[in-house]
């Protein structure tokens, strides 16, 4: 392998330059301040984690996991998501604090994915998790909470899809009773969005007119409200029934939130069913093909970490959200430069400290010359100064 130039980087990482990294900060900042307005308290964990634990326990495939050895022989790895680190903290840390547990976070992932699939090997991500409430209210609360955030993000355009592990998990079982492989065959289908696989994977089961049907009908199953009535039609599965009537309750809280218009039903969106328990659902922005949030209810993670507890959240994809709004300007503060020759040190310094202080002002420092007429700021049309290839608002000289 040939060794790489000093200027590349791996594969799946990227720069983000100033106005880039500008627009990021304060996506994360937005977003996290609305998140503390509706109760969650941010929380930071570790890069590494043990694979044992925390590894194991995450949703992220084994396969896509960063995993390295410490000094004693085992095994880390990089972060690939926060709910499990989480999980951690709660059932250690936070073992003596009472349910119900709201946090927020934001932080970078990692994941290795194939060269060719052209994935971000590293992202952001920021997101709440509300653990300790198995409620309708919950769950609705996480969504209306996702769809304020993305307001606050800058994100003006966009669609929340929500269904239910349940429902597909309760269909199955009740037209492909013992028959696991093909479950699973069907829902890895609905998992990567494949309609035309579903399809054929249905007709290549050898069942019967009406099943096929049934089964295929699932694919229609997306709009409003009117969907949770349709859905009680097709399955008579007890668990599917109890997953629809989790769902009915949850839009009636989000009407009452006043997000609902916001938002559709989407009974094909089943999330990772190995990982989630209930309710899922993913954000589409608008002008972009893939989500830019998703989430849903995990029940099972924290029994791993001996605290068992039911528990919700969603996770933005801030990275994701930049592409979004990256024609959107950015509020940025006045840039001053003050501009001094030796003699004239303090002053200079004393006068970008007030402003500094002050706030809302960029204030830059330069030493120039002793004779100021070597130090010839160019003022343009709009009123801003032209120095050295640098736009200012306002030059103030000292000497």
């Amino acid at each position: 392998m040939s060794k790489p130039k000093v200027f590349e980087k791996p594969t799946g990482v990227k720069d983000y330059l100033p106005e880039a990294a500008a627009k990021l900060r304060s996506i994360e900042t937005n977003v996290l301040q609305c998140m503390e307005r509706w109760g969650y308290s941010e929380i930071i964990t570790p890069t590494l984690e043990f694979y044992d634990t925390v590894g194991v326990a995450s949703s992220t495939e084994d396969r896509k996991l960063f995993k390295l050895l410490d000094r004693n022989g085992t095994t880390l790895v990089m972060r690939s998501d926060v709910t499990a680190p989480i999980a951690r903290v709660v059932s250690s840390l936070l073992k003596e604090k009472p349910f119900p547990i709201r946090l927020s976070y934001h932080a970078n992932v990692f994941r290795a994915f194939e060269a060719e699939a052209g994935r971000d090997a590293e992202f952001f991500q920021a997101g709440v998790e509300l653990v300790g409430d198995a409620s309708s209210e919950s769950d609705a609360e996480v969504i209306a909470l996702a769809i304020a955030s993305l307001q606050a993000a800058g994100v003006e355009r966009f669609k929340i899809a929500l269904g239910h592990v349940g429902f597909l998990t309760g269909l199955f079982n009740e037209t492909l009773k013992e028959r696991s492989e093909a479950q699973q065959a069907l829902k890895e289908c609905l998992l990567n969005r494949d309609y035309v696989g579903y399809r054929d994977t249905i007709k290549s089961l050898g069942l019967s007119a009406d099943m096929q049907q049934e089964l295929e009908g699932i694919l229609r199953l997306r709009g409003g409200q009117e969907i949770c009535a349709q859905a009680k039609q097709v399955a008579r599965d007890p668990m599917a029934q109890q997953s629809i009537e989790h769902l009915c309750e949850v839009w009636d809280v989000l009407e009452a939130y006043g997000v609902s218009e916001h938002v559709v039903i989407d009974l094909t969106m089943i999330g990772d069913f190995s990982y989630y328990t209930g309710m899922t659902f993913e954000g589409y922005a608008a002008d972009l093909g893939f989500p830019v949030c998703s989430g849903g209810r995990y029940d099972n993670l924290l029994t791993q970490f001996g605290r068992p507890a039911p528990a919700t959240g969603f996770a933005l994809k801030t990275n994701r959200i930049l592409e979004a709004v990256s024609k959107q300007p950015i509020i940025t503060p006045s840039k001053v430069l003050i501009a001094y020759t030796a003699s004239k040190r303090g002053e200079a310094f004393k006068k970008a400290h007030e402003m500094r202080q002050q706030g809302g002002t960029m204030v830059e420092t330069r030493l120039i010359p002793d004779r100021l007429n070597d130090f010839q700021p160019v003022r343009k049309d709009d009123g801003t100064f032209f120095v050295n290839g640098a736009i200012y608002q306002d030059v103030i000289e000292f000497g």
